[in-house]
C-alpha cells in the first residue's frame, strides 16, 4: 500500500486515503443555493475516489459573499440542496466537508470570468463591505466599514449558525476559512488590521477574533467530527503575517480543538511577489506540522501521483489538497492508485474500464 492511500483517522472520522478535493468556488449559486452543478461537480470527485471532498466557501451571511453567486449557509432553506449532495458523497465513499467563510473587504465582486472587479455599494448587485479596519484591498477600491462590537457579535453568531446548518446538511468536516485575504485573515495580518482595541495591535489581539469563532464553532460541532482551519501561512510581504506567526497560531488552535491546519498562502496584498512553482507551499505544511505538532494539509501545484506520495511518505503533511488538478482530472485518485501500483476498487459501474496492467 502506498502512503497516499493509507487511511487517516481524525477524531471519529476515517478518511480512506490522503487525497482531498480542495474547496473551490464555482460561482454557480442563486441566492446561495446549491444547484445541479454542485451535485455533479462534487459528486464526480467522489466517484473518482477522493477521501475527503470539501465543498467551496459557503458564505455565512449574504454580505460575506465574494460575489452575488456564492454558495451560502445563512438560511435553513439552503440545507436540503446540500444534504442531497452529502448523501451522494457518503454513498460513494467520500467524507463530505464544507468551508465556512466571510469575505470581508474582498466581498462584493464580479465573478472571475466577468472581470472579477469590485462592485461598489451604489452599483447593481453591490453592497457595503466590512473589515477590521476601513482600508481598501486595492487602491481606488471600495472602502469597507470597520466592524464595531455589534458587527463582531453578529459575525460570531453567523459562523455558529452556519456550522449548525452544515451539521444538519450532513457534513462531517467543517473548515473555517482564515486565508487568502478574507475576513479572518484580515484580522490576523497587521497589513489589514490597524485596530487599537482588543482585536488589534499585538499578535494575541489580532488572533483573538479567529480564536473566539473557533470556540463558538467547536462548542456546537460534535466532538467526534474534525474541525479544520485554512490559513495563509505568509502574506509574502514585509510587515505582514509570517510563517512563524502561523506556527504560533497553529499551536494555539491545537489547544482549542482544531484538528488540522490547511496551509495555503497569500491573498491579502494585491501585488505580492510569490515564488509560484510545484509544491511551493508544502514547506509551510511541513514547518507547522513539525513545530506546532498538529496535522497539516499541503496545497499548491500538487499535480502528480508521485509528488503527492512523496509529501505523505516523507511526513511533510498528513493530507494533500488538490484544486486545479482535480478540475483537470476528477478521477485523479483512481489514476494515482494505478500509477503507484496500489490496487483500489473502482465503482462497479466503471469496473470494465479499470486498467489491468
Amino acid at each position: 500500500m502506498s502512503q497516499l492511500f493509507s487511511p487517516l483517522t481524525l477524531r471519529g472520522i476515517q478518511f480512506n486515503n490522503r487525497i482531498v478535493v480542495s474547496p473551490m468556488c464555482q460561482y454557480a449559486s442563486v441566492d446561495g443555493f446549491a444547484s445541479d452543478w454542485h451535485l455533479v461537480h462534487l459528486g464526480s470527485r467522489a466517484v473518482g475516489g477522493a477521501g475527503l471532498i470539501i465543498a467551496e466557501a459557503a458564505a455565512i451571511s449574504p454580505e460575506g459573499r465574494i460575489t452575488p453567486h456564492d454558495l451560502g449557509l445563512w438560511s435553513d432553506e439552503h440545507i436540503p440542496g446540500l444534504k442531497r449532495i452529502t448523501n451522494f458523497l457518503k454513498a460513494n465513499g467520500s467524507v463530505p466537508g464544507i468551508q465556512l467563510a466571510h469575505a470581508g473587504r474582498k466581498a462584493s465582486h464580479n465573478r472571475p470570468w466577468e472581470g472579477g472587479k469590485a462592485i461598489f455599494p451604489n452599483e447593481a448587485e453591490g453592497w457595503q463591505t466590512v473589515a477590521p479596519s476601513a482600508l481598501s484591498f486595492a487602491e481606488g477600491g471600495p472602502v469597507p466599514t470597520a466592524l464595531d462590537d455589534e458587527g463582531l457579535h453578529k459575525i460570531r453568531y453567523d459562523f455558529r449558525e452556519a456550522a449548525e446548518r452544515a451539521l444538519e446538511a450532513g457534513f462531517r468536516v467543517v473548515e473555517i476559512h482564515a486565508a487568502h485575504g478574507y475576513l479572518l485573515h484580515q484580522f490576523l495580518s497587521p497589513i489589514s488590521n490597524q485596530r487599537t482595541d482588543q482585536y488589534g495591535g499585538s499578535f494575541e489581539n489580532r488572533v483573538r477574533f479567529l480564536r473566539e469563532i473557533i470556540d463558538d464553532v467547536r462548542a456546537i460541532w460534535p466532538t467526534d467530527f474534525p474541525l479544520f482551519v485554512r490559513i495563509s501561512a505568509t502574506d509574502w510581504t514585509e510587515g505582514g503575517w509570517t510563517p512563524n506567526d502561523s506556527v504560533a497560531l497553529s499551536a494555539l488552535l491545537k489547544e482549542q480543538g482544531v484538528d488540522l491546519i490547511d496551509c495555503s498562502s497569500g491573498g491579502n496584498v494585491p501585488h505580492a511577489t510569490i515564488p509560484v512553482g510545484p509544491g511551493y507551499q508544502v514547506p509551510f505544511a511541513e514547518q507547522i506540522k513539525r513545530e506546532a505538532g498538529i496535522p497539516t494539509g499541503a496545497v499548491g501545484l500538487i499535480t502528480s501521483a508521485e509528488q503527492a506520495e512523496e509529501i505523505i511518505a516523507s511526513g511533510q503533511a498528513d493530507l494533500v489538497l488538490l484544486a486545479r488538478e482535480s478540475l483537470r482530472d476528477p478521477y485523479f485518485p483512481l489514476h494515482a492508485a494505478h500509477t503507484l501500483g496500489d490496487d483500489r476498487p473502482w465503482p462497479v459501474q466503471y469496473e470494465r474500464a479499470k486498467p489491468r496492467g
